[in-house]
C-alpha cells in the first residue's frame, strides 16, 4: 500500500470522526431543547411547590384543587407521624394534610431545600402549617422551637395538646438565592414538627419589599360567615388563608352579593390578584354611621420600631339609584389620604402603605365624604422583617456541596446555609464573620472519605485550615492547595496517597508559610529526588486546550509527511471534495478548572516530548486534550509555547 493510498484511508477515518462529533453535539443540543421546552410547560403550569410533610405519597385535594407532594426530595431527615385519633379533622378547605406531621427528633437544624424554577431575585409566599395533635400521646403543654426562612429568623412556633386545631405562619420573602431553606430549630422545648410547606411563586406582585421579607400580620375578608374563622379559595393564585373573624372597632352591617359573578377581577385595578370570593362580601357602619375603624397591636415587643405595609381591597357591590358615587377618605396612623371614588363592579386596591410606629400599632379610619356610608371588602398588614445576615457566600456554599455530594457526607447537621445562623453551624466547619461569611477552616479527619482529593476544595479560596487526615484518600496531593492564598494548616497524614509531594507544598513547609502533615501515607515519596510517579502534577503547568479533531487532522497530516517526506502533495479539498472549517479558541484556564476540566488528570491520551497529554470535558459537553509541561523535559518553556501557538493559530 503507498503512501497515498495511506493518507486516503486515514482521511476517511477522520471524516467518520469529524462528522460524529458533529452528531453529537446536535444530538445534545436537541435533548436540551426539549429539556428546556419541558421546564418551560412545567412552570406555565405550576407556580409553586405545595408539600404534605407527613404524607406517604403525592395526591391532590379535590376541594381546593392544590396537588401535594411529600416531602422526600425536600428533606433527609425525620420520621412521618399522624394526628391522635381523637383530633382527626375532615376540613374543607386544608384536606389531610392537617392530619400529618414530620417530627424531627434528631439534630439541633432540620432544613427543607426549595428551588424554586424561577430561581432567585424574585418574590415568593412560603407558608408553613404546624399542628402537634397529640401525635406521641403525652398532652405536651408546650413544644417551643424557632423557625428561620434562609439563614434569618422568622417566628418561634409554639403548640399545645389544648389547641383541636393548627397554625400557620405566611412570609412574602424576597429570595437572593437559587436555593430557599425553611428550617426548624430545637431550642430545649419538645420535638421540632411540620404538618405543612407552600412555596407560591409571585410574578410583578405588589407585595413587594427587597429590603426584607414581609410577615402576614392580618388578612382579612369582610362580611363572610364569621363562624367559619378562616377560608381559602380554589381560585387564589397564592392559596391566602383569609381571615373571617376579624372584628373592626365600630358595630358593621354585613352586604353580600353572591350573584355576582362579573366583578372585573382581571382588570389592572386588582393588582394584588384577589379572588373574586373576596370582593362579593364587605362590611358597612350600622345605619346612621359614617366610618368604620381598626386597630392592630403587633405581637412582638422588639428593640427596633417596626414597620408595616398596608393595603385596602374595595369593589362596589351595590347598584346605587340616581348616579351617586361612594366616596370617602382613609386616615392611618394620624395621616389623611383621599379622596377616593368606587365604581360599580370595579375593584380598587389603594396601598401599599408604609409606616413605622414605636408602640407596633396600626390605626386606621375610613370616613364617608358623601351622602352614602363607607365600605371595606378586605385589607391586609404585613410587618416588614429586616434581613440582617446574608447567606454564605456562593462559591463556598458551591464548594461544599459538591464536596459532600463527592464524598457522600451523611451528617444530620450538614443542612441549610454551612455558616448561619451561628448556633447551628455544620460539624467540622468555621467561617468568619463577614456578611456574607466565608468558610475558613474544614475539618473532615476520620469521616470514612475515599478517592481523590476532590478539586471543589480548592475552591474554598479564603480557607485557612484544613485537616483531611486519617481516611482512605488515594491519588497525588494537588500542587494547586499551594496557591491558596491564606492556607497555613494541611493534614494529609494517615491516609493512602500517592506520587511526589508537589515541590511548591514542600517550600512553603520549609519557609513555615504552612504547617504540612503528610505521615502515614506510605506510598508518598517526599524527597526532592524522587522520580515523578504516574498521576503526579507536573510542575510548572501551562495548559493548551485543543479541540479533538484539531488533534487529528494534525496526526494525519505528521503520518503522510513523515512517509512521503515531503514528495506528495495532497490537497484535501481536491483528493476528498471536502472542504471544512475547524475552530480552535486560545482560552486561558486556571490550574483549579484545568484539575476540574481533567476529572484530577484522570486520563492519558497521549504523550510527548513536552509532557502527557490529558482528556478534558469543558461545562458546555466539548471534548478537549490538555497539554501540561513535564518538568523534567528536555524542551524548555518558550519551545512549548512556540509549539502551543503553532497548532492553534
Amino acid at each position: 500500500m503507498d503512501g497515498g493510498q495511506i493518507l486516503l484511508s486515514y482521511i476517511k477515518v477522520w471524516v467518520i470522526l469529524l462528522l460524529l462529533s458533529a452528531t453529537f453535539p446536535n444530538s445534545k443540543l436537541a435533548a436540551k431543547n426539549t429539556e428546556q421546552d419541558k421546564k418551560r410547560k412545567l412552570a406555565a403550569e405550576n407556580s409553586g411547590i405545595s408539600i404534605d410533610c407527613g404524607a406517604d405519597e403525592d395526591y391532590t385535594d379535590r376541594n381546593t384543587g392544590i396537588s401535594y407532594k411529600t416531602d422526600k426530595d425536600f428533606i433527609s431527615t425525620g420520621k412521618n407521624k399522624v394526628v391522635a385519633p381523637e383530633y382527626d379533622l375532615t376540613t374543607l378547605y386544608y384536606g389531610k394534610m392537617v392530619n400529618s406531621l414530620r417530627i424531627f427528633p434528631e439534630g439541633e437544624r432540620n432544613c427543607y431545600t426549595l428551588k424554586p424554577i424561577q430561581g432567585k431575585n424574585q418574590n415568593y409566599y412560603v407558608r408553613a402549617f404546624f399542628r402537634y395533635g397529640n401525635y406521641d400521646s403525652k398532652n405536651q403543654t408546650q413544644i417551643k422551637f424557632d423557625l428561620y426562612i434562609g439563614v434569618n429568623y422568622w417566628a418561634t412556633v409554639e403548640e399545645t395538646f389544648e389547641n383541636k386545631y393548627w397554625i400557620n405562619y405566611d412570609i412574602i420573602h424576597y429570595s437572593v438565592t437559587d436555593t430557599i431553606y425553611v428550617c426548624l430549630v430545637n431550642t430545649g422545648f419538645g420535638v421540632p414538627f411540620i404538618s405543612g410547606l407552600d412555596l407560591l411563586f409571585m410574578n410583578d406582585s405588589s407585595y413587594r419589599s427587597m429590603n426584607g421579607s414581609l410577615l402576614r400580620r392580618v388578612q382579612a375578608d369582610l362580611g363572610g360567615e364569621v363562624s367559619l374563622g378562616t377560608i381559602r379559595y380554589p381560585d387564589d393564585v397564592y392559596a391566602r388563608i383569609w381571615q373571617l373573624d376579624v372584628n373592626l372597632t365600630d358595630s358593621v352591617s354585613n352586604i353580600s352579593t353572591e350573584a355576582i359573578t362579573n366583578i372585573d377581577i382581571q382588570g389592572s385595578d386588582n393588582r394584588c390578584r384577589l379572588p373574586v370570593e373576596v370582593l362579593r362580601t364587605a362590611v358597612q357602619p350600622r345605619n346612621g354611621l359614617k366610618s368604620l375603624s381598626y386597630t392592630y397591636t403587633s405581637p412582638y415587643k422588639e428593640n427596633f420600631t417596626p414597620e408595616f405595609l398596608v393595603f385596602f381591597h374595595f369593589a362596589e357591590i351595590e347598584q346605587i339609584a340616581g348616579g351617586k358615587l361612594r366616596e370617602f377618605t382613609i386616615t392611618l396612623n394620624g395621616l389623611k389620604y383621599g379622596l377616593f371614588t368606587l365604581e360599580y363592579l370595579k375593584p380598587l386596591t389603594i396601598g401599599p402603605y408604609k409606616l413605622q410606629d414605636q408602640e407596633g400599632l396600626v390605626r386606621f379610619s375610613i370616613d364617608a365624604s358623601s351622602d352614602l356610608p363607607p365600605i371595606l371588602n378586605a385589607f391586609e398588614i404585613f410587618e416588614l422583617l429586616p434581613l440582617h445576615d446574608s447567606p454564605t457566600n456562593q462559591t463556598d456554599v458551591d464548594a461544599i456541596m459538591a464536596i459532600k455530594k463527592a464524598y457522600k457526607i451523611d451528617r444530620v447537621d450538614w443542612q441549610g446555609d454551612p455558616c448561619l445562623p451561628r448556633i447551628t453551624t455544620w460539624t467540622g466547619l468555621q467561617c468568619n464573620n463577614d456578611n456574607p461569611p466565608r468558610i475558613i477552616s474544614l475539618n473532615l479527619s476520620s469521616s470514612q472519605l475515599s478517592g481523590n482529593i476532590d478539586v471543589s476544595l480548592l475552591s474554598l479560596t479564603t480557607i485557612q485550615s484544613l485537616d483531611l487526615s486519617n481516611n482512605e484518600l488515594t491519588g497525588t496531593v494537588p500542587e494547586a492547595f499551594a496557591q491558596l492564598p491564606h492556607l497555613t494548616i494541611l493534614y494529609l497524614s494517615r491516609n493512602k496517597l500517592t506520587g511526589a509531594v508537589p515541590y511548591s507544598l514542600k517550600e512553603k513547609s520549609k519557609s513555615r508559610q504552612l504547617q504540612l502533615s503528610l505521615d502515614g501515607n506510605l506510598d508518598l515519596c517526599k524527597i526532592d529526588t524522587c522520580e515523578k510517579k504516574q498521576g503526579s502534577f507536573p510542575v510548572p503547568v501551562i495548559a493548551s486546550v485543543i479541540s479533538v479533531s484539531v488533534l487529528l487532522l494534525l496526526s494525519i497530516i505528521t503520518i503522510f509527511w513523515r512517509l512521503k517526506r515531503g514528495r506528495l502533495n495532497v490537497s484535501l479539498s481536491s483528493s476528498v471534495g471536502l472542504s471544512l472549517s475547524l475552530k480552535s479558541k486560545n482560552q486561558p484556564f486556571t490550574y483549579t478548572e484545568i484539575v476540574s476540566i481533567t476529572n484530577n488528570f484522570q486520563t492519558i491520551i497521549g504523550e510527548g516530548g513536552f509532557g502527557k497529554v490529558y482528556l478534558g470535558n469543558l461545562n458546555d459537553g466539548r471534548q478537549v486534550a490538555v497539554k501540561l509541561l513535564s518538568q523534567s523535559s528536555r524542551q524548555g518553556y518558550k519551545e512549548f509555547l512556540a509549539e502551543k501557538i503553532a497548532q492553534i493559530c
